[in-house]
């Protein structure tokens, strides 16, 4: 029997419709100008003409990005230090997190040394002349060793399994037989799957928008990430000289940058926008639903 919604419902629900429905608006709405401005002519965009619909469309900005070799690059590079780096933070944060959240002998010891690190670190020069007698100067791992664990991470992990692994299922187990590691092989991690997703999340949106550690260990401009060509070109006003031809002045190129740089934004973010709606469900998954029974 389907209850009747009196008055007062209908009115919140369309409310709340309504508020959300803004609220999405406001948040898509800068978004959809960069996509409409990478394909309007500059001036027009700088004009402040284009708001709705894109102005003077062209994809030169598009082909142009398609051509730089040097953005490619950049490309590959961002990818594999993110896939690298990603990869390196989740088993190191989810196999801590899960080690702290148990009776490991001197816990409180290491989460206080872990702690201690978000409030105090040796500063920029000591960690700079540690990366480099360390031999990762000018290399990929300087990209990805440094921020290996966040304690962040660390204590949101731990917390999880904390909270959501009941020690009934590890009594259980153990009563089975199960060892530590099994356990946590077959049992905790199957049912951890929300806070991986969260890891991978964050940690692939930090190594992908990461440029400040590119800018002071990579020397090469062949293992630059894409960030440092992005901020080439939207802060420095960098362009290839390949890029022009004979007879352009400052105000081409200026041109040139224009038409380029929302392209470069839509083109640097795609990663991330195709990520998220396959890791977004399991922030709302109850998968502990069920698990004991009894």
């Amino acid at each position: 029997m389907q209850v009747k919604s009196s008055a007062a419902d209908r009115w919140f629900d369309a409310l709340n419709y309504t508020f959300l429905t803004v609220l999405m608006l406001v948040v898509l709405y800068p978004l959809y100008v960069i996509v409409i401005s990478s394909i309007s002519d500059p001036n027009s965009v700088n004009a402040g003409h284009v708001w709705l619909l894109p102005k003077g469309l062209t994809f030169e900005g598009y082909e142009r990005i398609f051509q730089d070799e040097r953005i490619w690059r950049g490309y590959r590079n961002s990818l594999i230090y993110t896939a690298l780096g990603t990869s390196i933070n989740v088993v190191l944060t989810i196999t801590a997190g899960y080690a702290l959240s148990r009776n490991l002998v001197g816990r409180n010891v290491f989460m206080f040394l872990i702690v201690f690190t978000m409030f105090f670190s040796g500063g920029l020069i000591p960690s700079y002349l540690l990366i480099k007698e360390l031999g990762m100067y000018n290399s990929i791992w300087s990209q990805v060793i440094p921020t290996a664990v966040g304690a962040w991470n660390v204590i949101i992990t731990r917390t999880f399994f904390q909270t959501t692994i009941p020690d009934e299922l590890y009594e259980a187990s153990e009563i089975d037989g199960c060892s530590d590691v099994v356990f946590f092989w077959k049992i905790a991690l199957p049912l951890s799957m929300p806070i991986i997703a969260v890891m991978v999340l964050f940690s692939a949106v930090g190594h992908w928008n990461s440029y400040f550690q590119a800018l002071i260990y990579l020397q090469d401009e062949a293992l630059q990430p894409l960030q440092i060509v992005l901020r080439e070109i939207l802060i420095v006003n960098e362009t290839q000289e390949n890029m022009l031809t004979v007879g352009q002045d400052d105000s081409e190129m200026l041109r040139i940058v224009d038409v380029m740089k929302y392209g470069i934004i839509i083109v640097a973010s795609l990663p991330v926008l195709m990520i998220y709606p396959f890791l977004q469900r399991y922030f709302v998954k109850g998968v502990m639903i069920g698990s004991i029974k009894g």
